[in-house]
């Protein structure tokens, strides 16, 4: 059987969970019980076997289980289409995160190669009515869940701008401090921009041509400056030159895609995202995964592991059982968790279930039936 699915979880000293083990079978999992009890720890721990610092972006040192402070380790079973990989991740204490694939030491942009994990957490449920940083950070969520190479770009683009804004802290107004960086600083710029809008296009296609319950957004990347519309390194690197004068006056770096906002539109009141109710807002953010998933599962060859955490706040029955068809009908192995066992009853058997219960401060995981 074909697919993309965890087939053994194994947690050690995991934020709460000093020791836990899931036995899987490719079916959406339900994970239920009271707040504080450690259901998404272990969302937060199958988001480490993706590239990037997970769903609550955590240090390393902060994901060790206190008070031991042994550090951690997540490792499972992967069936990733046609193929079975062993996948570990741990780290020791004041160490650097360390990525295994097959008992083989590999960078973390391998574990995008064989695996592709979509998450939506009730943080972002403001996600709308925030500040833009949050919606950079989702978009490039998107974009590297089609792209994995999107994470260097990245990495190569940020490393380059704290020196660049190191330069203009300091007030340096020579130049040739400044080329090499902005060179860099452009070519991977230029990589993002390409990137995020193919992973845009590829999403509102998804959204536009699926049979679905949930609302259709027209969605748009929106700069303050030119940079949406650059094509080329040399025009991103005349429009950092030409910024210097004013990011010396900031002491930061103020154009590039790292300024970038991401815009959508309910598209059956004609209303932006931020106007929307509650409600109308959390549908919306389901109706993004979901165009993700189905996105996915054409361009990788199956559906993304999908957590979605207190998946059902926010949602009414209706909406919560469409949820449920939805998720089973892409074949995608979603984890979702909930404070009550009754908020997936309508998955029935088509999904394995787990208890999660806490007992001073450490929490315990027990297979169960819906």
């Amino acid at each position: 059987m074909s697919g993309l699915s965890l087939l053994e979880l194994s947690l050690s000293h995991f934020r709460s969970h000093r020791s836990a083990k899931l036995t899987l079978d490719g079916r959406p999992v339900a994970i239920f019980g009271a707040n504080g009890a450690g259901k998404t720890n272990i969302l937060e721990a199958i988001s480490m076997l993706s590239p990037g610092r997970g769903l609550r972006r955590a240090t390393v040192n902060e994901i060790a289980r206190k008070p031991e402070a042994l550090g951690w380790k997540v490792s499972g079973v992967l069936r990733s289409l046609d193929q079975i990989h062993e996948v570990e991740t741990r780290a020791e204490p004041g160490e650097n995160r360390v990525v295994l694939i097959d008992d083989k030491s590999a960078r973390q942009i391998a574990l995008g190669r064989i695996a592709r994990i979509v998450w939506l957490i009730p943080a972002m449920d403001r996600l709308w009515l925030e500040g833009a940083e949050g919606r950079r950070r989702f978009l490039d969520r998107i974009t590297l869940s089609f792209e994995p190479k999107h994470a260097d770009a990245s990495v190569t683009y940020e490393k380059a701008m704290r020196e660049r804004n190191r330069l203009l802290k300091d007030q340096v107004r020579d130049a040739m401090w400044y080329g090499a960086l902005e060179a860099q600083m452009a070519e991977a710029g230029v990589a993002i921009i390409k990137n995020r809008t193919k992973a845009l296009e590829r999403l509102q296609l998804a959204m536009n041509g699926a049979q679905t319950s949930f609302p259709t957004a027209e969605l748009s990347i929106e700069s303050p400056d030119d940079v949406v519309a650059t094509i080329g390194k040399d025009d991103l690197t005349e429009i950092f030159a030409a910024s210097r004068p004013r990011d010396l006056v900031a002491g930061r770096s103020l154009v590039g895609p790292h300024r970038v906002d991401l815009k959508a539109i309910y598209a059956a009141k004609a209303i932006e995202a931020k106007q929307c109710s509650t409600g109308e807002q959390k549908a919306l953010l389901l109706s993004l995964i979901l165009a993700n998933a189905r996105a996915l599962s054409e361009d990788f060859g199956a559906p993304p592991i999908m957590l979605l955490d207190e998946v059902a706040a926010h949602l009414d029955a209706d909406r919560r059982a469409a949820l449920y068809d939805e998720i089973c009908a892409l074949g995608a192995q979603a984890w979702m968790t909930g404070t009550g066992q009754e908020l997936f009853e309508d998955l029935s058997d088509r999904a394995q279930a787990f208890e999660v219960a806490e007992s001073s401060g450490v929490s315990s995981v027990q297979a169960c039936e819906l």
